[in-house]
């Protein structure tokens, strides 16, 4: 297990082995603001956040595409080529 500085912050960095076998005391550490970066094979593979974190960078609130589109104000215009397609010979 190594150790970065990330924001004024200590984040662990364990392998995928390590961090299967200290699962719960990983999220122990995420729960008291210590996140925690996951490696396989020497390369960052994911990251244990604390929540807190997670709904900062990932708002549950955030309107879906669709949504955006449904609430557009106007209407689009799309003009549409209509002269003949082409002939394929199959």
């Amino acid at each position: 297990m190594t150790s970065l500085w990330l924001h004024g912050r200590v984040m662990k960095k364990v392998q995928i082995r390590e961090a299967k076998a200290r699962f719960s005391a990983l999220v122990e550490a995420a729960g008291q603001g210590r996140p925690t970066t996951i490696t396989r094979h020497g390369q960052p593979a994911a990251v244990l956040i604390p929540v807190a974190d997670a709904r900062r960078i990932y708002p549950e609130d955030r309107p879906s595409f669709a949504d955006l589109l449904l609430a557009f104000p106007g209407e689009i215009e799309i003009a549409r080529d209509r002269s003949p397609l082409r002939k394929v010979d199959l």
